[in-house]
Formats: structure tokens, sequence, C-alpha cells
């Protein structure tokens, strides 16, 4: 029955999202016909508070502002995509271990690069020593690529890659290899991080100054609205601000505050915000404390939706979507007791879970060590596994809404948060904020002030400063290969003898000419790739135009 609107405002808003978004999305199909607790009751699709500002505040699962989530089934519908980040030695190798957890049941790729993939040095260059194939994969060409992607079918599995200052080259190499197995481009689905400016706060692997590197995203977000428009072009990243050592609301505030200015910059090129906004994505911690986590995600998701809305004036619900990827906490892992470790990610996971993201990383029991063995990344992945298909809060849409302590603490934290941001834009916006040190610097006293805690016993460490236990036997760590290094710069060298070598000169020279006269350099960036122009060859391209940036030291 109808409810009246001056007497039941929340009841009749949610008779009309029944009717609407609901069931619309209901016709896509659910993941099980019916939701039912272990007594036999019903599971409902969505409980509401009795609260006279809930509709301007919390709003329907779906819509606006979106701090329910971005679905109005959420996980009733689809759960979320199960995306281990994975990669390490060569490209074969790191393909054999993609392989291993797609059969296990992880239902997206997550590529790890190596440093000087990152940082666009090739494995025999001077300044790649000792570090090829360390932390991630080692990718020089669009062969290597092939390589890491042989057997995927690129038009089903969706690919994250973690790569920020070389992330047009390392999209145009899986473009290349696309194109070149006869996969229509249109159809590939993932993220390149492509996030530069958190570099300069928290992270380092920058090579070019933030103006120029600006370009290069938005160079990348007109190519891919045409090229690869089911691709997303940014992936916003709070993670490696909190794994520098912030709070919370500090989180959410130089994500955004990144995110502004990536929006910013787009638009004064020329792109209108809802033509591309629609394919932003934001990567976030999940961090140790399990309330204020899940209240961080429902306020950085509903702050966003107010900021596309009223200062960029993006018109569709979609430009307005706060989606999101979720890593467990890295810095929070412990070398002692490793074990533990796993009851960490467990909980990281579940507020993850409970704030709504979209996908999902859990970090191994191991990764405090070295690269996770084959044995301690089964077990994260069956972690998220069991929440997702035991646990029952994916039968239910934003389960912790109305709880006293999750409402005030999702106000206070989009508050906070949008103080550093009017900090921000008093500084003149974040790259002006960056380059004066002013993120750098709140990050920095954030994590003095936790480790002075860690130290003192305020801040309890099971197993490190409480609860210690004598020395257990040593964890089992993977070994890489040793010859992984001199296997690339092998390879790497024998792809410059065999390539044609007029071809490959012509590409580079109108990759320079490009750079220099303001074009879109993404074009040819892939025909260079299509020449066999390697990673640093790329970037070392783009360094004579560009410059290369010199860290800004905050004291």
């Amino acid at each position: 029955m109808p409810h009246d609107p001056l007497i039941d405002p929340v009841a009749t808003a949610h008779d009309q999202w029944a009717q609407r978004s609901l069931a619309a999305a209901t016709k896509k199909g659910l993941r099980k016909p019916r939701f039912v607790r272990s007594t036999a009751e019903v599971v409902a699709d969505l409980y509401l508070p009795d609260r006279d500002d809930y509709l301007a505040r919390l709003g329907m699962p779906g819509q606006f502002p979106f701090t329910r989530g971005v679905q109005p089934t959420m996980y009733r519908g689809r759960l979320w995509t199960m995306r281990q980040y994975a990669g390490f030695g060569t490209a074969s190798e790191s393909n054999a271990r993609y392989r291993y957890l797609l059969g296990a049941g992880q239902t997206g790729l997550s590529v790890a690069f190596d440093l000087p993939t990152q940082m666009g040095y090739d494995p025999d260059d001077v300044m790649a020593q000792g570090e090829v194939g360390k932390v991630g994969v080692s990718i020089a060409s669009v062969e290597d690529m092939h390589l890491l992607m042989q057997d995927i079918p690129l038009d089903k599995v969706s690919v994250s890659m973690t790569i920020n200052a070389t992330a047009t080259t390392l999209l145009a190499y899986l473009h290349t290899v696309a194109g070149e197995r006869g996969i229509d481009p249109k159809l590939l689905t993932g993220t390149v991080q492509n996030d530069i400016l958190k570099e300069y706060m928290a992270r380092g692997t920058y090579i070019y100054p933030p103006r120029p590197s600006m370009r290069l995203i938005t160079d990348l977000f007109g190519w891919c609205a045409t090229e690869v428009p089911k691709w997303n072009t940014i992936s916003i990243s709070g993670y490696h601000v909190r794994e520098a050592g912030c709070d919370a609301a500090q989180e959410i505030a130089f994500t955004l505050g990144d995110g502004i200015a990536y929006v910013q910059a787009a638009i004064d090129a020329g792109l209108d915000v809802d033509d591309f906004a629609g394919r932003l994505a934001f990567f976030f911690n999940g961090h140790n404390n399990f309330l204020e986590e899940v209240s961080k995600f429902r306020a950085a998701r509903r702050l966003w939706a107010h900021i596309m809305r009223h200062r960029f004036g993006a018109t569709k619900d979609e430009s307005c979507k706060m989606r999101f990827h979720t890593q467990t906490a890295g810095s929070m892992l412990t070398a002692q007791q490793p074990e533990n470790n796993i009851v960490r990610v467990a909980l990281q996971a579940l507020a993850a879970v409970l704030g709504g993201t979209q996908s999902l990383h859990t970090n191994s029991r191991d990764e405090a060590l070295g690269l996770p063995t084959e044995a301690s990344a089964e077990i994260a992945l069956r972690t998220q596994q069991i929440i997702a298909y035991e646990s029952g809060v994916a039968d239910v849409v934003d389960p912790l809404a109305g709880s006293y302590v999750v409402e005030q603490w999702t106000d206070q934290l989009q508050a906070k948060a949008q103080q550093y941001l009017d900090r921000i834009d008093r500084l003149g916006g974040m790259v002006a904020a960056i380059e004066k040190g002013y993120p750098q610097r709140e990050i920095q006293d954030c994590a003095f002030r936790w480790q002075q805690a860690v130290e003192s016993g305020e801040q309890v460490v099971v197993g490190v400063n409480q609860f210690v236990a004598d020395a257990h036997a040593a964890a089992p760590v993977l070994q890489l290969n040793p010859r992984v290094e001199q296997d690339q710069v092998e390879r790497v060298q024998a792809l410059r003898a065999r390539r044609d070598a007029a071809a490959h000169t012509l590409a580079l020279q109108g990759l320079t000419d490009a750079a220099k006269s303001g074009q879109n350099v993404v074009p040819h960036i892939c025909a260079a790739a299509r020449q066999r122009a390697t990673t640093g060859e790329i970037s070392h391209t783009l360094r004579k135009v560009f410059g290369q940036h010199q860290e800004v030291l905050v004291v």
C-alpha cells in the first residue's frame, strides 16, 4: 500500500525505490532465489531507520548520495570481484600464478609490476640492477605482456594493473595484445591505477613532474573514451597514503583531493564531466579499526557524490557513484607470529564488504616476510569466499546502517575530510598543495604519532609489543628464480636485435613530436608498442620532453 509522503517520507521513498531501482536491478538476476537466516526467516532486501533526515543523509541504495551503496541490490545481485594482487619474476611465472588463482575461484586479475617497470627502466638499465622481478613482474615490452596474459580470455576476465608513471605504456601493451589476438579492444575491462599524485605524496614511483604527468592522465581519459570504453581509466588511490601512515579522515581527504584535481584537469582539457566521470574508480585501504573502516567507506562515497554533483555539476547518477577496490592493510601485517595476520586480514576484509566495496584483495599471511607462497595466497582467497558464501553479510544491503556509532562516525569522518579539502583548496588545489609539501607533512606527522603509540604500548600490536611468544620455526618464504634478471636482460636484448629498426625509430619520433606539440600522446605510445619499443625507451622519450621530477623535501 502506498504511504503518505507527508506522514512517512522514508517508507514512501522505500516504496518508490523498490518499484523502480530495485525492480529494474532484480530483473538482472539475484545470486539466490531466497535469502534466509538460520531460523528460516526471510532476509529483507533493506532495513530502514526511523529518522527525519534519513533521505538527505543516507538515501536508498543505488541512489544519490549513495551512502548505502552504489547498486540497489549490492551483493544480493552479484558479489564483489575477488581480485588477488599478484606478480613476480618473469611474465611466464606470473601467468602460472594467475591461472592457478582463476582456477581456485578468483574472478579478476590484479597485476603487480616490479620497480623498473614502474619507474620506466628496462631490465638491462643500470638503474634496474638487483630489482628485476623482485616486488612484481617485469614487463619490458608488448611481448612480455603476451606471455603475462597467455591463455587468459581478455574479453571475459577483467584486469587491474597497479601502475602509475608508466600506466599509458602498460595499457598500450594490453591494447596491442588484444588486437594481435583478434580480440576487439573495446571489450577489454579493467583498470590502470594511473594515480600519479599520490606517488608524490606517499610512494615515490614517479618519473615526470606533476603537471606533465597530469597531461598523460587526461590524454588517457580522452583516448579510452573511444578506444577502450569499458576500461576504468584511473584508480584514485588512498591505499598508499594510508600505508604511509595517514589516518582514516586523511585517507578520504587526500584521495578525494586527488580525484578533484583529476576531474578538474580533464574538464580543463575540454572533456565533459559526464563523458568520463563514470569510468573513474577508487582504491582504499582496509585497515584495523573495524567500525571506523566501515564508516570511512560510507563517508567517502557520500562526500564524493556531493562533490561531483555540486562542485562539478555532474548530471548523471553514474558520474556521482564512487566505485572502489579495497586491499587489506599490508602495513598492519607483522613478521612476528605471521599466522595472526590471517585474523587481521579477515576483519579488514569484512569491514570492506560491510562498507560496500566493489572488488577486494586480501593480503597473504606471509607478506611481512616476502612475496606470498601459493598456499598463503589460497588462504587469502578462501578468506573472501568464506565471507561471501558463509557469513550471511552479503545477503543484506548495507547491514550496519542505523548503528548509532557507524552513523555518527560516518558523519564525523565526512566533516573532518571536508576540512582537509577546504585547506587544500586554499592552498590552490592538490597539485599546488603537493608542491608545497602539505599532504606529505600531514602524513608524516600522523605516522610518527602512530609509531610513538606502538613503542609506548598505548597501541597494542598482538605479538609485537604485547602477547609476545618465544621464537617459532621460520615460515616458508617464496624463493625467486635467481636467473630472472639475466633472463629478462637477454629477452629485451634479443627483441631489440630482431625488430624493424626503422619503423621503431619512426614511432618514437612520432611520440616525441606529439609530446612537444600538445597532441594526445596515447595513440603514439600504442604505435611505439606495436613496433616493439620497450618500457624504458618510451619513458626515456618522454623524459627528454617532460623532464624528471625531483622530490620535494619536507621538514
